[in-house]
């Protein structure tokens, strides 16, 4: 595979996984983070350059994907979860402009770039599209749009040859789930629902989005497909 990928949230958790499924695959990945920190801590391969990016200002993700003159494919991994504090309205609208609006910025600036190479978008939706989740509304409801964009971008978008299609990741082994792997009880009941018993891992996720960006994939558009090992299932 040739060409370029941006990858948001492309730093960490299941977006680094993925930068590096596609960097071995022959993708050029620029991974995008709004941390400074992560980018200095960051550690890829010739591949994967990592850039500062802050999808909630609008501006800056213009003059971000303004400034490209290849894309073959837009992974939107960025996002945030702040447990039990999404009751708040401010803390809930930012969850909000970070995992939903943050992702239509940047399908949008990216759009006229992948018109020209008929490229690929994967969305990050979670478990929790299908689901809600009491501890995080503002998360529920942002991965709920998610999946729904997903779908009326994949029909809007086809006259420009743009396929447009999302992952559901479900308990994956990331810095977001590490309080919940190291707690015994609530890790027991997790895997007790997972009829494959274990937590995944963001190279498999990766693999996914590896096919969905490929030719392989080419007549596949506005599906929300599932990574949880079977946890929807039951």
């Amino acid at each position: 595979m040739t060409g370029t990928v941006v990858v948001t949230g492309g730093t960490r958790g299941i977006g680094a996984g993925t930068a590096e499924v596609l960097a071995a695959a022959g993708y050029n990945v620029i991974a995008a983070t709004v941390s400074e920190a992560e980018i200095a801590a960051f550690k890829g391969t010739d591949r994967i350059e990592p850039r500062l990016l802050d999808v909630t200002d609008t501006s800056a993700v213009n003059a971000f994907f303004g400034g490209l003159t290849d894309l073959v494919g837009l992974v939107n991994c960025a996002g945030i979860l702040i447990r039990n504090d999404e009751y708040d309205i401010e803390v809930f609208q930012k969850v909000i402009d970070v995992n939903l609006t943050g992702t239509m910025r940047c399908c949008l600036a990216a759009r006229p770039l992948l018109a020209q190479t008929g490229g690929a978008i994967v969305n990050t939706a979670s478990m929790l599209s299908y689901f809600g989740g009491p501890l995080v509304p503002a998360y529920s409801a942002s991965k709920g749009g998610v999946a729904q964009l997903t779908k009326a971008l994949a029909a809007g978008w086809a006259v420009d040859g743009i396929r447009v299609n999302a992952i559901a990741p479900g308990w994956i082994e990331t810095e977001m789930t590490q309080g919940l792997r190291d707690a015994p009880e609530r890790e027991a009941g997790i895997m007790e629902r997972t009829p494959l018993k274990r937590w995944g891992k963001t190279s498999e996720v990766g693999a996914l989005v590896k096919w969905l960006l490929s030719d392989e994939a080419g007549f596949v558009t506005g599906s929300v497909y599932p990574v949880d090992g079977g946890y929807l299932a039951v």
